[in-house]
């Protein structure tokens, strides 16, 4: 179910009601109630897939229990071992079977064998690579007494199903999302008046921002690269850098607003990464919960930062882990590669990630790293690497200045609303979301919220409906 779909636009206000004036006697019939809701919205897509996620979560419910009443390390041990296999066992086989078959078939052919291997023909269960992550760190933590298992498997399946987060995130923590099934939600005004603002600010950059650059980016990218100016193919590029961002940070807001309106507290995902002043402080601001949850399951397993040559290997494994995680293609492996690549002038300097928030006197540094991070993109938006290759090699040599194409998309409408939303953004980067800092006066905030509605509305197509950018993931 698409959080911009009619389907949805009925389904959010039924679970609301049901959930605090129906369902609200007790905390289980309330868990339930959830678990139920976020079935029917997962299973919305394809009920076939929900067994899926039923499975998992079982799975991990049981084990979990398993590694906590281990009485021996080695036991807890074989244990985790057995949920790592089973989960990222049925991630690889849905979404990476047919591409390390390719990568071996290749390697047989470079040696003078024929292969003859099997293809699976899969469909990729939306969101899969998020619950599982989800669901896996649970186990870990467990493993690592860092939290006891749950004996309730409502509470831990709702934690695993839980609707707003389910597909695209944020990969919520055991340790943050769990303990807020276990204690009972009380109705909070305040809290859901802010939800409903940050999910229309959501719904400004997914439907606004994001699907008003979509066909500019297609366009483009779909192109005769070798004789498209090297100006338009920087905006290309420009204009995916707002796509994903509208798209997945809008979904974030979505989903994070969502879960404030039933009581929950969801992870932040995304925290203006385009201020940024370097690689690092852009990861530690994009994607958030994917970006620590690899630091605190890859990276520091690896042993972390103890030596400078050691940094460098590790994240230059982690990145590349999180390009794979993407997806099954090597653009996505190289557009990771690449962020730690970019990563390792400031591990041989020594340099520390700023947390203070920037001012328009960095400008210049906020730049350059949004330079860097767009030519990456261009990575992870081709179709494949010689597509990548020749885009970047085309933007170069294309790239005399053309003052009146310049001046074209300077003036094109998704430049002016990239423009506005930055604006918002700047102005409100010490806030949780955008829309948290609006005016103090009654009809100066419905002023606002009624201007967005009618920019959404006026941007509606009602022909078609753009699936969220992260649901391939």
């Amino acid at each position: 179910m698409l959080f911009h779909s009619f389907a949805f636009l009925v389904f959010l206000p039924v679970v609301y009601l049901l959930y605090w004036y129906v369902f609200n006697r007790s905390l289980r019939l309330q868990n339930m109630f959830v678990l139920a809701a976020s079935y029917v919205f997962y299973g919305w897509w394809d009920w076939r897939f929900l067994g899926l996620l039923i499975a998992s979560s079982a799975g991990d419910f049981l084990l979990a229990l398993a590694i906590d009443r281990a009485s021996t390390q080695p036991r807890r041990k074989a244990l985790l071992i057995v949920s790592l296999v089973v989960n990222l066992g049925l991630l690889a086989t849905f979404k990476y079977f047919n591409f390390f078959r390719e990568g071996l078939a290749d390697m047989m052919l470079a040696i003078g064998l024929q292969p003859d291997l099997p293809t699976l023909h899969l469909i990729l269960p939306v969101g899969i690579s998020f619950y599982t992550f989800q669901s896996l760190s649970y186990t870990i933590d467990i493993y690592r007494r860092q939290m006891r298992a749950t004996h309730d498997p409502v509470e831990f399946m709702a934690f695993v199903g839980f609707f707003p987060p389910l597909v695209a995130g944020p990969i919520e923590r055991a340790a943050n999302l769990l303990p807020q099934f276990q204690v009972p939600r009380r109705f909070d005004m305040g809290r859901a008046k802010d939800g409903l603002r940050q999910m229309l600010w959501g719904f400004f950059k997914k439907m606004v921002i994001a699907d008003g650059c979509a066909p500019v980016v297609d366009e483009i990218f779909g192109g005769d690269i070798s004789s498209t100016p090297g100006i338009t193919l920087f905006f290309g590029a420009f204009f995916f850098a707002f796509q994903i961002y509208g798209d997945f940070s809008g979904y974030s807001d979505i989903a994070i607003g969502c879960g404030r309106l039933f009581g929950f507290n969801l992870s932040r995902n995304f925290a203006y990464p385009y201020f940024s002043r370097n690689i690092a402080e852009f990861w530690r601001r994009w994607h958030i919960s994917l970006s620590t949850w690899f630091r605190d399951y890859v990276y520091m397993p690896l042993g972390g930062w103890r030596t400078k040559a050691g940094r460098f290997r590790n994240i230059l494994i982690t990145f590349t882990v999180s390009g794979l995680w993407h997806g099954a293609n090597w653009t996505f492996i190289n557009w990771g590669l690449l962020h730690g690549v970019y990563h390792i002038p400031r591990i041989a300097s020594d340099a520390k990630t700023r947390r203070d928030d920037a001012t328009l006197r960095e400008l210049p540094a906020m730049l350059l790293t949004f330079l860097l991070v767009l030519v990456a993109w261009v990575f992870f938006r081709a179709e494949d690497m010689r597509h990548a290759l020749d885009y970047l090699d085309a933007m170069v040599r294309n790239l005399p200045l053309r003052p009146r194409a310049l001046l074209t998309w300077a003036m094109h409408p998704a430049t002016r609303w990239i423009a506005l939303m930055l604006v918002v953004e700047w102005l409100a980067r010490r806030h949780q979301h955008a829309l948290e800092a609006l005016p103090a006066q009654a009809w100066r905030r419905w002023a606002v919220y009624i201007a967005i509605v009618l920019v959404i509305l006026l941007h509606m197509d009602m022909r078609s409906t753009h699936e969220f950018i992260y649901f391939q993931f």
